[in-house]
């Protein structure tokens, strides 16, 4: 299993943020290893919609279905499946000074079957780059 946070700061208002990173189609934007996201469905963004997403990591490519799983002013889950792991992102926000969010970023990651024998590994490149998400989605979110 991998679990990685991190929490940091972005000078934008709470609400753009997460109107923002709502939309996981976004990931393309701040998450350094999603190479395509797209949305399934034409419906607007609720609780319950899904998208297909494509990511290599280290050189691994691997495709999963993300859903929106909590849709909460301060708070957004979405759970990604594929036959070999459940992933969790999982982000929290709070107001810091002025108009800049505090956000914290959870990534959780449950292999599978025989994938299990990488956690280790996976547990360590995934560290790796849970460190550049804050400086790349902070970069996105304030110069929207």
């Amino acid at each position: 299993m991998v679990d990685v946070s991190r929490t940091f700061t972005v000078r934008r208002p709470l609400d753009e943020v997460v109107a923002y990173l709502r939309d996981f189609a976004n990931a393309v934007d701040w998450d350094p290893g999603t190479q395509k996201c797209e949305r399934i469905g034409a419906d607007p963004v609720a609780l319950g919609t899904r998208w297909h997403n494509e990511s290599k990591l280290f050189g691994i490519s691997t495709e999963l279905v993300y859903e929106l799983t909590v849709d909460e002013p301060d708070h957004l889950k979405f759970t990604g499946t594929n036959k070999t792991a459940t992933t969790f992102d999982d982000l929290t926000f709070g107001r810091g000074d002025g108009d800049s969010t505090i956000i914290t970023y959870h990534a959780h990651v449950g292999f599978d079957g025989a994938a299990k024998l990488a956690d280790p590994v996976a547990q360590l490149a995934f560290n790796r780059l849970a460190d550049t998400v804050p400086k790349q989605m902070t970069t996105v979110l304030e110069n929207r």
